[in-house]
């Protein structure tokens, strides 16, 4: 019989590349990933990893495994989620991830809600950049989480996980002393957000669509600072609506064409979940007036 949870690190093997990485999202130790890996090899009875040098690759068998494991997983949740249906009342805790300006903007009114609704709940959120999301999802270290999307950045399908459809959409903005197009900033400095994130992807994108890679200055994972550096004559950026509120003396927001949209991710089968659904319906009523629900 195949260990369900072996089966779990043979699908976030396939999904992360290495087994330093899986022993880091599940914090288990390397050497203990790799000999669950090779018991589970046991249990198959077939080679599940080839190795070369310090790397391992899958197999084909193993690739069919994993499509397997995803959906037994799905099933799991699924069960939990009827089991959660079978309680009375929701309690305990929900593990909620969200992005920064959503922390500030959104966020507070759907806990309110969620209290209301449910007072033996006990959500507890995390500021995670949407980058991470999957990992935490998959490893369990979040229940349900926000995640955005750009027009020049859209995401694209995680294995193992289901989105709602968006729950608000953002205009962006230019972010400058005057006000502008994105390609009359070619000569400008650039405030962006660090490397490896969807923000910064995202503006990377917009520069180089103007016809022209971006001078980088600073890199700032937060729009109030973005913004006081904009205000210094620090640079140009860009910022999504929930970023704009309340912008220094000197700043000139120039509505672009481009729009950020946000949706909430969770483990796949587990949207039935009534924690998970609470927190979805807390999400649509506590969308800030003039944020649209869908495609802009």
């Amino acid at each position: 019989m195949l260990d369900v949870r072996r089966l779990r690190l043979l699908r976030e093997l396939a999904h992360l590349g290495t087994i330093a990485a899986v022993a880091e999202a599940l914090s288990f130790s390397p050497s203990a990933v790799s000999q669950q890996l090779s018991v589970l090899e046991k249990e198959a009875g077939v080679p599940l990893l080839e190795r070369t040098g310090r790397r391992v690759a899958l197999t084909p068998a193993a690739l069919g495994l994993v499509r397997h494991a995803e959906a037994v997983l799905a099933r799991l949740e699924q069960a939990n989620a009827e089991l959660a249906h079978a309680r009375q009342g929701l309690a305990g805790p929900l593990r909620i991830g969200t992005y920064p300006s959503a922390a500030r903007a959104v966020i507070p009114a759907v806990l309110a809600e969620l209290s209301g609704w449910h007072p033996g709940l006990e959500p507890m959120v995390t500021e995670v950049d949407p980058a991470a999301v999957a990992a935490a999802l998959r490893a369990g270290e979040l229940d349900v989480a926000l995640v955005h999307e750009y027009d020049l950045v859209p995401a694209d399908p995680e294995p193992g996980l289901a989105v709602t459809r968006p729950v608000f959409t953002e205009p962006m903005y230019l972010a400058a002393r005057a006000a502008g197009t994105v390609a009359e900033q070619r000569d400008r400095p650039w405030i962006m957000s660090p490397r490896g994130t969807l923000c910064h992807t995202m503006a990377v994108r917009a520069c180089e669509s103007a016809g022209f890679a971006p001078r980088i200055r600073h890199q700032i994972d937060d729009f109030a600072t973005v913004l006081a550096l904009v205000a210094a004559g620090q640079g140009v950026a860009l910022v999504p609506q929930l970023g704009t509120a309340q912008p220094p003396p000197g700043v000139v927001l120039t509505r672009l064409p481009m729009y950020r949209r946000t949706r909430a991710a969770f483990r796949a089968g587990a949207g039935s979940h009534p924690a998970i659904s609470a927190f979805v319906s807390a999400l649509h009523t506590a969308v800030p007036p003039g944020l649209g629900g869908g495609t802009a």
